[in-house]
């Protein structure tokens, strides 16, 4: 089996274990809604209500390495733990509390990579809003790619209405402006 696939199975089963709602984002998630690529790590949300994360992350850091030092603080003061898996691979956990990812694990759903890999990543309209908040130039890469191959089936008015509520806390609508340079492309 890929490394990255078992690393993120061995992180999914622990979840579920706890009963955690929690899903695959980043090149995953890319690689079932997208254009296929490489991708070196697993990206995951882990929803982890804020006050309340302390106990979800030392249960984390008791069964995966991590890659801080100290990394209770830090994972309390980025909402992120860095871990690496039992095969090595890395694993960035975003821990969620706000509405937008409560609804993103929600709608996500699980999606067989392989006969015995099944995933739950987030869906493909959720991924493209995390992208665009993110902006960087693989991110516009991978939401041309989503907006290409889903082209028939994604919901643009979820995703623009969403980045507009987001655009909206940044003080920027460049995301929305760059996406639908995107959207004009996927729907040629």
């Amino acid at each position: 089996m890929n490394k990255i696939y078992a690393a993120a199975l061995e992180f999914q089963r622990f979840c579920e274990e706890r009963d955690w709602p929690v899903c695959i984002i980043g090149g995953l998630a890319v690689i079932r809604w997208g254009e296929p690529r490489g991708t070196q790590d697993v990206g995951v949300s882990l929803l982890a209500e804020l006050g309340k994360e302390e106990s979800s992350v030392n249960e984390l850091i008791g069964r995966f390495q991590c890659r801080t030092d100290d990394p209770l603080p830090f994972a309390l003061e980025n909402r992120m733990v860095l871990l690496t898996a039992s095969n090595g691979v890395t694993i960035d956990v975003g821990l969620g509390a706000f509405p937008f990812e409560e609804r993103m694990i929600e709608r996500s759903s699980c999606f067989d990579y392989l006969p015995d890999v099944t995933l739950r990543t987030c869906s493909a309209e959720d991924l493209v809003i995390l992208k665009a908040i993110a902006g960087r130039g693989r991110d516009w890469s991978d939401i041309e790619g989503v907006a290409i191959v889903q082209r028939d089936r994604f919901d643009w008015p979820y995703v623009e209405k969403a980045l507009s509520s987001f655009s909206e806390v940044f003080e920027s609508e460049a995301a929305l402006v760059h996406l639908a340079g995107i959207r004009r492309l996927a729907e040629e």
